[in-house]
C-alpha cells in the first residue's frame, strides 16, 4: 500500500506574503557583515552565494541559498555561480545532518509569481529539512509556528556546524 503523503502547510507564511514591501530587496548587499536585520540570519558567505536562514520558515532549519547578483532566473546565472550556488546547497544539507538530524529534505526554487516565489525578482533556493510528523495542528487551527528555537540560536548552531567535519 502507498503510503499517502500529506502537504507542508505554512499558514504564518501569509504574514510575509501581505506584509508591506519597501523598494528595497532583502537579499541584496549581504556580501559582508553590516547592520542589516537579515545579517544575523547569515550562515555562510562565498564569493558569489551565500546561505541564510528563512525568516518566515516552513520548518526548523529553513536555509535559503542566494546569489549576490539581483536577478530572476537559472539561465541568468554564470558558471561560476551556478557551481557555487550547488556546491553550497550540498555544504547546507551536510551541515543541516548534522546539526538538526532531520528525517529528509524539500529542495527547490520557486521561479516567478505564479510559482509562489516571495521575492520573485531574486533567485534563491530553498532547503527544507523535515522529520516525520513535522506538521501537526498548531499551524491550522491557531496560526501558530511550532519552530524549537529561535533563529538566531539555530543560526548559531549552523555556524558552529559549518567548520565540524
Amino acid at each position: 500500500m502507498q503510503e499517502i503523503k500529506r502537504p507542508l502547510w505554512a499558514p504564518w507564511r501569509i504574514e510575509f506574503i501581505r506584509k508591506e514591501r519597501s523598494n528595497e530587496c532583502f537579499l541584496c548587499g549581504n556580501e559582508t557583515p553590516s547592520d542589516k536585520p537579515e545579517n544575523v540570519l547569515v550562515i555562510h558567505r562565498g564569493k558569489t552565494v551565500f546561505a541564510m536562514l528563512n525568516r518566515y520558515p516552513y520548518n526548523m532549519g529553513h536555509l535559503l541559498v542566494v546569489p549576490y547578483r539581483h536577478i530572476a532566473d537559472l539561465p541568468l546565472l554564470s558558471k561560476e555561480e551556478l557551481s557555487e550556488l550547488w556546491d553550497l546547497c550540498v555544504k547546507c544539507e551536510s551541515v543541516l545532518r548534522r546539526a538538526l538530524n532531520p528525517a529528509g529534505f524539500n529542495i527547490g526554487f520557486n521561479i516567478g509569481d505564479a510559482a509562489g516565489a516571495g521575492v520573485a525578482d531574486h533567485l534563491h533556493m530553498h532547503i527544507v529539512p523535515r522529520w516525520n510528523g513535522d506538521n501537526n495542528f498548531m499551524p491550522v487551527l491557531a496560526d501558530i509556528r511550532c519552530v524549537p528555537e529561535a533563529l538566531e540560536s539555530t543560526a548559531k548552531l549552523l555556524r558552529e556546524k559549518w567548520e565540524d567535519k
